[in-house]
């Protein structure tokens, strides 16, 4: 089946997402977020996100629907993300897909959902990026791996050991009175800040690093630093600091990544999550691997972020390439690790 119709539902985190795909062409894209409904905690409260679940499921199915202008009797399989992610957040997005494909009589596929996040690139390019680094950056993960086949084997390189770089954005905002997500309100104000203004540390990047833990990542220190600057610094310029700390972030993604690609040989990168709608991101990673020799694939802003596209992706991909389905009962697991991409 090289064209499989295939429904994709992501709860892992805020986002009641579905997306459709037909192969490789986006046909539905709904996100329901309640980001709103946690800003005031300063963060993700798992219990108000999976009761937010609940209720965005069917009005989502429904929009979903129509925008791809199908019926669900039409879908060749049902993907959903089994992990990682928040257990009760997971546990509403496969017990639907769990009931829907029963009901229609149709496979399942519980996907990964860090692998679902590479995969989405498929829906923005046309050739196919295997073998590929990928270079996974979002609020609750932060990881270098190696693609060599987003159906059947990814090998992590190396990941964060503390902070993810999201988690780093966050903080730092909320220290800044920036607001949740931190992320975007960042990258808005660093724009009119300079990012040499302040030299903030880069995290694992001494010689004796890159000797024993090249592709790991820390942002905890950089975290530290900023907020020590902000205490001791009253008349800060918001704008400069922001611009500084997202630099400091963007150098230290970019030097492990890049460095990774030279280490196997591989000329390829994929930037892939939530961190990668970073404006300051995608336009060094675009300088420093043009320089390099190394094709870059970032998806669009939009596909970057959670979303049921690319579950779907990653599920029509799983048909095309033959694999089996997921038995009908599986646990959603919160830390599905990276290197198993489907139940």
């Amino acid at each position: 089946m090289s064209e499989a119709l295939v429904l994709g539902i992501e709860t892992s985190c805020d986002e009641t997402a579905i997306g459709i795909v037909r192969g490789r062409k986006l046909l539905a894209n709904v996100i329901a977020s309640s980001v709103e409904e946690h800003a005031r905690f300063g963060g993700v409260v798992p219990e108000v996100a999976s009761r937010a679940h609940l209720e965005a499921m069917q009005p989502a199915l429904k929009e979903a629907m129509a925008q791809a202008k199908i019926s669900l009797t039409d879908l060749d399989a049902v993907a959903v993300t089994a992990g990682p992610g928040l257990v009760g957040a997971l546990l509403v997005g496969t017990s639907a897909a769990t009931g829907l494909a029963l009901a229609i009589d149709k496979p399942i596929y519980g996907v990964n959902h860090l692998a679902a996040h590479v995969s989405v690139d498929y829906l923005t390019h046309d050739l196919p990026a295997e073998p590929t680094i990928a270079l996974l950056v979002s609020g609750g993960h932060s990881s270098l791996l190696q693609v060599n086949d987003i159906t059947g084997e990814i090998i992590k390189l190396g990941e964060t050991m503390d902070d993810a770089a999201g988690e780093a954005f966050d903080k730092i905002a909320r220290i800044m009175d920036l607001g949740f997500p931190g992320g975007p309100a960042i990258d808005r104000i660093a724009k009119t800040g300079s990012s040499t203004a302040i030299d903030f540390p880069r995290g694992l990047t001494t010689s004796k690093d890159w000797e024993t833990r090249p592709f790991e990542f820390s942002f905890s220190g950089l975290k530290t630093a900023v907020a020590r600057y902000l205490e001791a610094t009253p008349t800060y310029a918001k704008n400069d600091v922001a611009a500084s700390f997202q630099e400091a972030i963007v150098d230290v993604l970019l030097l492990k990544a890049i460095a990774a690609a030279k280490k196997t040989g591989i000329n390829s990168l994929v930037i892939a999550g939530g961190v990668a709608a970073n404006s300051r991101l995608r336009q060094v990673a675009t300088e420093r691997c043009a320089a390099q020799g190394i094709t870059l694939r970032i998806p669009s802003p939009g596909l970057c972020t959670d979303n049921g596209a690319m579950v779907a992706a990653l599920g029509s991909l799983m048909v095309s390439a033959g694999r089996s389905a997921s038995p009908i009962a599986f646990d959603a697991q919160s830390s599905l690790p990276v290197t198993q991409i489907s139940l």
